[in-house]
């Protein structure tokens, strides 16, 4: 394996099957090794120059010749780009690139994250000419063809961090049919006014696919020029937008709806904060600050309530959910993370959003005009049997069917909410959910129960809501849109297509009859849907990847240091704890539950001691020391703290002995040490990805360490009521 690199290509031969059954191979010949930089720190060791890749993944160090440092310092961050391969007894060979500075410098775990996931962080010159070319504001020929709207008191409403502003709402009363209801207005910049198809600002767009949001910083997916200013809905400024107008019934049905391009003038910037505080109370200091638009408010808590009444008709899934928000310092420091609370504003603009997408789905699929969908399948026959046994196995009265509806999912959940193993199974429904994606092809949205849906409201920071835009365009004007000749989607796409592959087997039933193909231009859709939803994925990973270098940081500050804490996952390996007032998740290893053998219960999700028959599932309760952090492998280790354990017995245990009198073997815990650096990642769809450290570790006899011990209690209680001597 010394021949091979990471994200290396390689065709493989299987020659054998482990214990557990599962293939062990031998690498045949490197088919493809892509151009990639290598990021590590640079260090100098007995007169040689070599840089320590950050990603552990590659296994080995890339030497650097003397004269290929460039301007790095030791000790610094590099980027390196290789000169020549591995060999099987050689390493590689590189030369640095670019400095990024040093490791500890402000914000140095995201320039690390947008090189190691391929993030573009950097636009084209050509790019940037064009938004300098662009008006600074909205100019009286734009404005030809639209709908003025600018007396209509469209307000804003958004956290108070949030600098693009993407959508606005009004909301009053109307007669629907024969009954009564609303007019519900959604508006949403129309970047594709400014954006054009093909060119500069279109390639460089395309390529991000969506903005990337770390802690104190957003690679924005356009220029600042565009997103935070033109194509930004600011207050008291007219701004170009798609309105997605509709009539809403009493019980929430969309009785009607309407696209049209307008322009608008945004009355107000509420905040979610501000808007909850007004709805609780219109007498307080926040509505009398905003009398004028706390009827509009009104109107559009009203129109909520309807639509919510028709989410629960759809049985769409709903799990509550806690997200977690990283506050930091100047210096990029973590000063505390808090959980996102939603508010009823954050619901009265996400019902709003979801009414605007579905009847842009709708618009499309009646227009019969290709574009992207957005895709949730249900759940796969696997995770349905999973589920199944899980469900049984935990007592729930209710299960899933062959073919599943949401209604079946929010029917377990709400039955089982009350139950002291709540989160427990809530976390399991929601694992069993696969991911959503972009395609041409409809088949509807499980989650949300919905028929047809897409995304249209986001198009500052989303790439295919710029693509629906001009899907709606043409389809209003009569025309068609035409994809343009788009980058070659890249390794991103690649993992997802690879990824998608795998979720069914390849068919084995021949056609009777001849298929028509799809057309150029569907399969030229497939692709875009295909690229937009593998960036999707890297956004995420490299956001995680951040979250997860500043909670290893913060919590180096806290080793030692004991805390609660819940089971958020069980594994073969371990249990994985988040702590209560840190929301930090952090491996309890198998060597640190005792000293046993514990065994994995895959239908429960739990690990269960043979001897005592102690259990630990998700939600369980359990109190850990932070005993181990490795920034580098972005790990963090605990370790259970049991009742009555005091800090000597913690401190002899860290020395060798293990507790409950039936310790693990030192060479067993530093054999499992060992084999956490070497462990595989497991993906868990939109989750972070968690390591296998490792295989259990068998109780052996009693150590040195501990027979020492008990020696020195035995002697300690000689000694009682002995005078001490003068």
């Amino acid at each position: 394996m010394r021949a091979v690199l990471h994200k290396d290509r390689v065709k493989a031969r299987v020659v054998r099957q482990d214990r557990r059954g599962r293939p062990e191979g031998r690498v045949v010949e490197i088919v493809e090794r892509p151009e990639q930089p290598i990021i590590g720190r640079l260090l100098h060791e007995g007169g040689i120059w070599l840089v320590a890749p950050e990603d552990k993944r590659y296994g080995q160090d890339v030497l650097i010749p003397k004269g290929a440092t460039g301007p790095a310092k030791v000790g610094q961050v590099v980027v390196v780009q290789l000169t020549e391969p591995p060999a099987l007894f050689g390493q590689p060979v590189g030369r640095v690139r670019e400095v990024l500075g040093e490791i500890d410098d402000p914000g140095m775990e995201i320039e690390i994250a947008v090189r190691k996931y391929g993030v573009p962080h950097e636009f084209s010159a050509e790019c940037l000419a064009e938004a300098k070319a662009l008006p600074e504001k909205v100019r009286p020929a734009d404005k030809k063809g639209r709908i003025d709207l600018t007396d209509v008191p469209l307000v804003t409403i958004d956290g108070e961090d949030a600098r693009d502003f993407d959508d606005a709402v009004y909301c009053e009363p109307a007669k629907v049919g024969r009954g009564k209801g609303w007019r519900l207005l959604v508006a949403i910049a129309d970047v594709s006014a400014y954006v054009k198809t093909g060119s500069s600002i279109d390639i460089d767009a395309y390529d991000r696919a969506t903005s990337v949001y770390f802690p104190r910083r957003v690679i924005p997916m356009l220029p600042e020029k565009l997103s935070n200013g033109l194509c930004s809905l600011n207050p008291e400024v007219e701004r170009l937008c798609m309105v997605c107008d509709m009539l809403v019934a009493a019980d929430g049905e969309i009785y009607a709806y309407q696209f049209y391009p307008a322009v608008m003038f945004s009355h107000a910037r509420f905040t979610y904060t501000e808007v909850a505080a007004i709805l609780g109370n219109t007498r307080g200091p926040e509505a009398a600050k905003r009398k004028d638009r706390v009827k509009d408010l009104l109107n559009l808590a009203d129109v909520y309530k309807a639509l919510l009444k028709q989410r629960g008709k759809r049985g769409a899934v709903d799990f509550e959910t806690t997200e977690t928000q990283i506050i930091c310092d100047d210096a990029g420091r973590i000063e505390k993370i808090v959980p996102r609370t939603r508010n009823e504003a954050h619901k009265i603009i996400e019902e709003a959003m979801l009414a605007a997408n579905v009847c842009s789905a709708d618009f499309i699929a009646e227009g019969k005009h290709p574009g992207l969908f957005r895709v949730h399948e249900g759940p796969t026959a696997e995770k349905k049997e999973i589920l199944r046994g899980y469900l049984k196995a935990m007592g729930v009265g209710l299960t899933i069917t062959d073919d599943p509806k949401p209604g079946e999912f929010q029917a377990i959940a709400t039955a089982t909410k009350d139950r002291p193993d709540s989160q427990q199974i809530h976390t399991m429904l929601l694992r069993s959910m696969q991911q959503a994606i972009y395609t041409p092809f409809n088949s509807g949205h499980f989650g949300l129960a919905y028929e047809a849906y897409t995304h249209f409201t986001s198009p500052i920071r989303r790439y295919p809501d710029l693509l629906v835009h001009r899907v709606i365009k043409a389809i209003l004007t009569k025309t068609r849109y035409q994809l343009p000749m788009l980058p070659t989607p890249g390794e991103a796409h690649a993992k997802l297509a690879k990824r998608l592959a795998s979720r069914v087997k390849a068919p084995t039933n021949k056609p009777q009859k001849a298929t028509i193909a799809p057309s150029k231009e569907v399969l030229a859709w497939e692709a875009a849907g295909l690229h937009c939803s593998a960036n999707e994925r890297r956004a995420d990973e490299a956001s995680r990847d951040v979250e997860a270098w500043l909670k290893c940081k913060y919590m180096r500050e806290h080793l030692g240091e004991e805390y609660g804490g819940v089971v958020t996952a069980a594994t073969t390996f371990g249990i994985f704890v988040t702590l209560d007032a840190m929301y930090v998740e952090g491996l309890v290893h198998i060597t640190e539950l005792g000293g046993e053998y514990f065994k994995f219960d895959e239908m429960r999700q739990e690990l269960r001691g043979e001897r005592t028959g102690i259990r630990y599932a998700i939600g369980t309760r359990v109190r850990v020391q932070v005993s181990r952090v490795d920034l580098d492998g972005r790990k963090i280790d605990f370790r259970l703290v049991r009742e009555g354990e005091d800090l000597m017995s913690r401190a002899m245990k860290d020395k060798g002995a293990a507790p409950s009198g039936a310790p693990v073997k030192a060479s067993a815990k530093r054999g499992s040490r060992h084999k956490a650096e070497a462990g595989a990642a497991e993906p868990r769809g939109d989750r972070v990805e968690r390591s296998d450290r490792g295989a259990p570790a068998p109780a052996g006899p009693q150590s040195a360490m501990q027979a020492f011990k008990s020696a020195v209690k035995k002697a300690a209680n000689k000694m009682k009521g002995r005078k001490p001597r003068r």
